[in-house]
């Protein structure tokens, strides 16, 4: 019997919780992605706090004229600037058990390019 898709993405973001854990001083990157919008919070689980949050809704990123890769990579960007305006450098990525691929892939490269390190 196979398993759905959605079954298969919450098995695969189990395994990958297992090794990513946010704390006060590296904190989780963490992704979402629906079919219009992407959305990226940095959690600390050890308080279960989200201290920074960016997405494509936000004003200064929401843009209909570009390609949702492109939004996708100043969703990247945002978050990064806010993490390091908050005093956070390092963090950890938990992709949400998306493929790197695609939109994923472009926030992660946006959040490198704003100087976080992961």
């Amino acid at each position: 019997m196979s398993l759905s898709k959605i079954n298969k993405r919450n098995r695969i973001k189990k395994r990958i919780r297992q090794h990513v854990l946010g704390s006060t001083s590296r904190p989780r990157l963490s992704v979402f992605r629906s079919n219009k919008e992407i959305y990226a919070q940095l959690v600390d689980d050890v308080t279960g706090n989200t201290l920074v949050s960016a997405s494509s809704r936000d004003k200064d990123v929401a843009n209909d004229s570009i390609t949702r890769i492109e939004v996708s990579k100043l969703v990247g960007l945002s978050i990064g600037k806010k993490a390091l305006k908050a005093g956070f450098e390092k963090i950890g990525f938990d992709r949400g058990g998306y493929l790197y691929h695609g939109r994923v892939k472009s926030l992660a490269e946006g959040a490198r390019e704003a100087g976080l390190k992961f």
